[in-house]
């Protein structure tokens, strides 16, 4: 599909330079720009490319000065990067466009209740009492169990398993292969060494605006619900265990795994392979980077580090010691040696 500059424009609430009606049909990165193509200068260290690239048309900030002739056609916005990642998400809606209907192999259950612009895919399932509202995109080969929701305009990627009871909210994304509502890590020991499973009654609830990277599981409750809120968004291969709960606008980066009961407040911003352990209650505007342990629970708007972590001023401060040991210990070495010779 072609798009002209001034369509772009309006998409982007920007101003046209040069011709309004150049045409493109897919983006590119400056450096690689060709015709037909919309590319986008958002880091001055890709200037020099802007004056040789073939990208039909190039989004600018509206300050840019030009220091020599260029071939493309300009729209200068107030952020290229924000007004380019508009444009990606707008192509990619309309790539990804899927018609009305369930499929042939799909198999429904007779009991649910599917809206007739939603779409459910080849080889998928749905079970018994669950609910499809309007302009949902289930994939092929998804499993959707009993008496689930799928709130509007959310999309679940092919692979996903979603567990009975579940609840998705509208304009969820649940990418492939994430597992939600799986039993909870259980499990209570006997007098005789062996463990026996507690049973995990309750279900999972995603807020609006939820995305949930591939191979993430989220567990059902023991008893009562799983919360991950409002405009959360989760990386890939992430563990969330029962009853967590995160606050809206929370974003969690891969391989970060979150023991039961533990609460996270809202607008965190979780690295990648953290481990939090449970029963804990992490802060509203709270900054873990990666790798930290937290045993502990953290104050609203801390930035912590490293294993327990700790103060990330305070962790910055000690790795520069860190580094130098060495040369501290051949520095105590020294002195007492002046001292054992006094």
């Amino acid at each position: 599909m072609n798009f002209t500059a001034s369509q772009i424009a309006e998409l982007v609430s920007g101003t046209v330079e040069g011709n309004n009606n150049a045409e493109v049909n897919r983006l590119s990165k400056i450096e690689e720009g060709e015709k037909g193509s919309l590319s986008f200068l958002a880091n001055p260290k890709y200037t020099p490319y802007l004056y040789t690239t073939d990208a039909t048309i190039t989004l600018v900030r509206d300050s840019f000065i030009a220091e020599k002739e260029f071939k493309t056609t300009l729209i200068r916005v107030e952020d290229p990067y924000d007004a380019f990642s508009k444009l990606l998400e707008h192509y990619n809606q309309i790539q990804q466009q899927y018609p009305s209907g369930i499929a042939q192999t799909a198999i429904v259950s007779q009991n649910a209740t599917v809206a007739t612009s939603a779409f459910i895919g080849d080889y998928t399932q749905v079970g018994t009492k669950t609910t499809i509202e309007d302009r949902v995109v289930i994939q092929p080969n998804v499993y959707l169990g009993n008496n689930v929701f799928i709130g509007a305009n959310s999309t679940i990627h092919s692979g996903a398993r979603i567990l009975d009871g579940t609840i998705i909210g509208k304009n969820c994304v649940i990418h492939n292969n994430a597992v939600i509502g799986a039993d909870g890590f259980g499990w209570a020991p006997n007098e005789n060494g062996t463990y026996e499973k507690v049973p995990q009654t309750g279900n999972v609830v995603l807020g609006d605006y939820v995305d949930v990277g591939a191979n993430t599981t989220i567990d059902r409750a023991t008893l009562g619900s799983t919360k991950i809120g409002q405009g959360v968004k989760l990386d890939n291969l992430i563990q969330i265990g029962h009853n967590v709960e995160i606050g809206e606008h929370t974003v969690i980066a891969a391989q970060t795994g979150v023991a039961g009961s533990t609460k996270i407040g809202t607008h965190c911003q979780i690295g990648g392979q953290v481990g939090i352990s449970g029963h804990l209650t992490i802060g509203n505007h709270v900054g873990i980077q990666a790798k930290s342990g937290i045993l502990k629970n953290i104050k609203d708007g801390s930035k912590v580090m490293g294993y327990p972590a700790f103060d990330y001023a305070a962790f910055s401060k000690a790795y520069v010691h860190f580094r130098n040991l060495h040369t501290h210990i051949t520095d105590l070495q020294t002195l007492k040696k002046k001292l054992d010779h006094e």
